[in-house]
C-alpha cells in the first residue's frame, strides 16, 4: 500500500468528499452545462465547493475534473482545453485544502462505448492518460477512477492512473442485477476487483448507482474479494426527478444510520456521491468512532 494510504487509513475510515455536481448546481450550474469548464470561468465558486468539504470535516477532497477527458469536453468545444481545465481542478481544489486535506484527482467515464465501437481502447488509453497526466501535473496527492461500468474501460483508465506514478483509487458503479451487485455491464465485484488490481489500482472500491444501504453487502464482497483499501461513496438515495432536476431524499440522520455496518464491513474510505453535501460529511465524521 502507498504511503499515502497507510497515513490516512491509520483511523480508518477515512473520511472523503461528498457530490460536486449537485453542489455546483446549488451556485448557478445549469442543467446539462459542464461543470468542468467552470474552472477556467468561475473558479471561486468551485473553490467555494472544495472548501465547504474541507471545512466539514473530509481528509480526501476530489476535484472538479469529473469529465475531464477529451470526448466530452469535445462535446462543448472544449477537447483543446484539457490539460487546462484538469490542471486548473487540481489547483482549486489544493487552494481550498491548504495543509487540512489530500487532493484525489478525479477521472470520470468517457461517455464512449467500446462494445459499440464508439471509441477503441487505443483512443482511450491516449485520452486517459492526457488527462491522468494533467491532473499529476496540477499537483494531485491522488488520482480516483470512478464511476465506470465497463471493466476494460475502468482498466484502462487504471492503468493510465497509476503510469503517473500517483496512488490510484479504481472504482466502479454497481446498479444492476437482483441485488444491484453488479455493474450495468454484468459486472460483479469481484471480476471489477480482478480486472482493476491486474492494472495497478491501490484502492478499489464502489460509488453512485443507489443509496447507502446496498452498499453494506458491496463493501462485504470487496473486503472478500481483496485486501486493498476499500473505497465507498454512496448516493444521497435514488434520484427523483423534480421540475427536471433530480432530487434526493435521504437525510444525512438515515444516512449515517449505515456508517457501523460498512465499518464492520471493512471500509476504509467513506464518503458521499450524487445528493450528499457538506452536512452530510459533517454528519459522517460526528458518526465516526474516531473523529480527528
Amino acid at each position: 500500500m502507498k504511503t499515502l494510504f497507510h497515513e490516512l487509513l491509520r483511523n480508518a475510515p477515512a473520511l472523503t468528499d461528498g457530490a460536486w455536481g449537485t453542489q455546483l448546481q446549488e451556485f448557478g450550474l445549469a442543467v446539462g452545462e459542464c461543470p468542468e469548464i467552470w474552472n477556467l470561468k468561475h473558479p471561486a465558486r468551485v473553490e467555494v465547493v472544495a472548501r465547504e468539504y474541507v471545512d466539514a470535516g473530509s481528509r480526501v477532497i476530489l476535484t472538479n475534473s469529473f469529465g475531464g477527458n477529451r470526448f466530452i469536453l469535445g462535446r462543448h468545444g472544449h477537447e483543446g482545453d484539457v490539460r487546462e481545465i484538469n490542471r486548473c481542478a487540481v489547483e482549486i481544489s489544493r487552494r481550498a485544502a491548504g495543509a487540512r486535506a489530500f487532493v484525489f484527482a478525479s477521472i470520470g467515464p468517457s461517455g464512449k462505448l467500446l462494445m459499440s465501437g464508439d471509441v477503441t481502447e487505443d483512443e482511450l488509453k491516449a485520452a486517459f492518460e492526457e488527462q491522468a497526466h494533467a491532473l499529476a501535473e496540477g499537483g494531485a496527492h491522488a488520482l480516483v477512477v470512478e464511476t465506470m461500468s465497463d471493466p476494460v474501460e475502468a482498466a484502462i483508465a487504471v492503468r493510465a492512473a497509476a503510469d503517473t506514478g500517483l496512488p490510484t483509487v479504481g472504482c466502479m458503479v454497481f446498479d444492476s442485477g437482483k441485488g444491484r451487485d453488479r455493474t450495468m455491464m454484468g459486472t460483479t465485484v469481484a471480476q471489477a476487483v480482478d480486472a482493476m488490481t491486474e492494472a495497478g489500482a491501490d484502492a478499489v472500491g464502489a460509488n453512485c448507482g443507489q443509496g447507502i444501504a446496498g452498499f453494506v453487502e458491496l463493501c462485504r464482497q470487496f473486503r472478500a474479494a481483496t485486501d486493498l483499501p476499500i473505497w465507498i461513496k454512496a448516493n444521497a438515495g435514488l434520484p427523483e426527478m423534480t421540475d427536471g432536476k433530480a432530487t434526493y431524499n435521504t437525510s444525512p440522520e438515515a444516512f449515517v444510520s449505515h456508517v457501523p455496518a460498512l465499518i464492520e464491513a471493512g471500509a476504509g474510505f467513506l464518503g458521499g456521491c450524487c445528493g450528499t453535501s457538506p452536512d452530510f460529511i459533517r454528519a459522517l465524521k460526528d458518526s465516526l468512532p474516531n473523529k480527528d
